[in-house]
């Protein structure tokens, strides 16, 4: 039941082109209108949010680092950084092998969940940093653990709705991990793929329409059309049924709603993480008048899953070449004859 509230959770908001990395004048690389950081002998500055850092020379690289969120694990791993986090909120949430082998170890601790954290361990690890998304809930806990002096930063990668804006949150972290040389070269060559991909796109003679996400309860929570699904369903070259919509957040509607504007989509696309077509009808037969259903191909995002944890939110977070691949050979599969899907997953 948690998974499905997660999966929720990252549909609404995750779900919540480019844009070129630049330097302003006064020296700040800008990842995003939310994140921006600057480097210097001196120090890393970093204005995240509502939030500015400056960390000082002999403050980082961090040695010892927690992450709350499950998401920033991507980063970290992307960086073979694993060995800097001695502390994760819901370990059985992380796809990584690596950390896994860890946790078993006891070389990383288990700090609580999302709905508590175990406070008085986190600040008994002693850690350079605790990195996680600013949550407002959790105000007296980031408070407390300042109090006991430990920096506290946010980085809400989860709000970045242009693709390879959130790859880009890999230069923060590299910055502050001292991995900038590696971070520099994935980014590049992520960006490099991406762009790569978004031209052989190009090339397919259709634009087929494209359904997305699924029905909690009465209620279908669809993509905003400026949301990084949108984005990717459009560097894909296909059609998505709310592209004219303007929003960054999730679009509630009633199947009524959906299924006006979904006929004649020959996909549908992140419909959870089901795995069957019979599945997903025992949920709500609703689904059976769709044409997608039908007639159309449904995927959904259980391409690479172990018990509780999907590496779509994990390593899909910085990867957005592969996510961006797997939606080209779904929408046109002749484009990448010999590709295999890895985090989509077609339901039979």
């Amino acid at each position: 039941m948690k998974l499905r509230i997660l999966l929720l959770f990252a549909f609404c908001i995750l779900i919540s082109c480019k844009r070129e990395q630049k330097i302003s004048s006064n020296g700040w690389d800008t990842i995003s209108s939310r994140v921006e950081y600057k480097k210097d002998s001196h120090a890393f500055e970093l204005k995240s949010g509502n939030y500015t850092y400056n960390f000082r020379k002999h403050q980082t690289p961090f040695r010892k680092i927690i992450l709350l969120n499950a998401s920033l694990m991507g980063y970290v791993s992307a960086l073979n950084a694993e060995n800097l986090v001695i502390g994760i909120s819901s370990p059985e949430y992380i796809y990584s092998e690596k950390i896994q082998n860890l946790v078993k170890e006891g070389k990383i601790q288990n700090i609580g969940s999302d709905q508590k954290y175990d406070v008085e361990k986190i600040i008994s690890l002693k850690p350079d940093a605790v990195f996680t998304n600013y949550i407002p809930s959790f105000e007296n806990t980031y408070q407390l653990l300042k109090n006991n002096g430990i920096q506290v930063v946010f980085l809400d990668e989860y709000m970045e709705q242009k693709p390879l804006e959130k790859t880009a949150y890999l230069k923060v972290f590299g910055g502050l991990l001292g991995k900038e040389k590696e971070a520099d070269s994935q980014y590049q060559e992520i960006e490099k793929n991406y762009n790569e991909l978004r031209k052989l796109a190009a090339q397919a003679k259709e634009k087929p329409l494209v359904l997305s996400n699924e029905m909690y309860g009465d209620v279908w929570y669809l993509p905003g059309g400026k949301t990084s699904v949108a984005h990717f369903i459009a560097d894909a070259n296909a059609q998505y049924i709310l592209k004219n919509n303007n929003d960054e957040k999730a679009v509630t509607m009633s199947f009524e709603e959906v299924f006006a504007k979904a006929g004649g989509a020959r996909y549908w696309v992140n419909a959870g993480n089901h795995v069957s077509k019979k599945e997903i009808l025992d949920m709500n037969p609703f689904y059976g008048k769709l044409e997608a259903f039908n007639q159309g191909k449904i995927f959904s995002i259980a391409g690479r899953e172990k018990q509780k944890a999907n590496d779509f939110f994990e390593s899909g977070v910085v990867r957005a070449d592969w996510v961006l691949k797997d939606y080209i050979k779904i929408f046109h599969p002749e484009l990448l004859p010999n590709y295999q899907l890895t985090y989509m997953k077609e339901l039979q």
